[in-house]
């Protein structure tokens, strides 16, 4: 009997602190029925997970989340099963990758007139050279390795947090844009964390995640830690009304932050019409 699938974690390839091999063999050991990688916007550690996946013989399902805009809302979203060699979301990958970087290299330069840390004591957090999605976390760990901090939450509390005077916010584009993204590269599409009202002062209305699923939103991730007991009853209740897909993940970030791997999974039955509906076969 599986414990079901994780279907939201993170490796040193953006802001988790393990390697793929490793997320897989944790999920094995764990008893897990599968597991998927979702570094942010990249698939370059799709090929390590692949291998340690045939290695230790766990499913895999292959998928990036996206950071995106709807209006004021900050928006994350999952991508899952793919075609990475599809240009529209190849480029859309590229040009926020991109973006990322500058506005990280401009925090860090706002930051180091008060700390101390450099661009460079930020680029030696970066497990991956230049395949890593480099963000805020590297940051964090900077300030960590500086001694400013005793660890990545204390430092996303106060000074790398999105309500403190160094923070700039990243140039991201559309949910629309990305739901369009996804659907040309035959992929499935869920929002993250849609009811976590502690990462975000405004969340998606009702009104707004409709109008993803007129588009081609596939499903909402409601089994996940930061969504509220009653956040979890309004977005189960979209999904039952629009038929869209319910998936549950940890968001694990290896030492990265607190949540535990398998915390909160997926259902078989959901992951099959997740690889029914996606354009790479399941790695297994």
């Amino acid at each position: 009997m599986t414990q079901g699938w994780d279907l939201h974690c993170h490796t040193a390839f953006s802001d988790g602190t393990e390697t793929p091999r490793t997320l897989v063999r944790r999920a094995k050991e764990l008893g897990l029925g599968g597991v998927a990688i979702t570094d942010h916007d990249t698939t370059a550690g799709w090929s390590e997970a692949e291998e340690a996946a045939r290695e230790f013989g766990l499913p895999l399902l292959r998928g990036t989340e996206i950071t995106a805009e709807d209006g004021r809302v900050s928006v994350h979203m999952l991508a899952y099963q793919y075609d990475p060699r599809n240009q529209t979301i190849a480029q859309l990958f590229a040009s926020t990758r991109a973006s990322r970087l500058a506005r990280t290299k401009a925090m860090v330069e706002r930051l180091s007139r008060d700390f101390p840390i450099t661009w460079d004591d930020v680029l030696a957090q970066v497990r991956e050279g230049g395949r890593t999605t480099v963000g805020r976390p590297h940051i964090a760990d900077a300030l960590v390795a500086a001694g400013v901090y005793q660890n990545r939450s204390e430092a996303f509390a106060q000074a790398v947090s999105a309500a403190s005077p160094y923070y700039i916010p990243t140039p991201s584009p559309t949910t629309h844009e990305v739901v369009r993204a996804v659907g040309l590269a035959g992929g499935v599409v869920i929002v993250a964390h849609a009811g976590a009202e502690q990462r975000n002062p405004v969340l998606l209305s009702d009104d707004q995640i409709e109008a993803l699923v007129d588009e081609g939103l596939d499903g909402l991730e409601v089994r996940h830690r930061d969504n509220s007991p009653e956040q979890r009853r309004r977005l189960l209740a979209i999904c039952e009304r629009r038929g869209l897909l319910v998936t549950g993940g940890s968001d694990w970030h290896g030492a990265g932050k607190p949540n535990r791997l398998g915390e909160n999974v997926t259902d078989d039955d959901t992951v099959r019409e997740i690889v029914r509906r996606g354009a790479i076969t399941l790695v297994k």
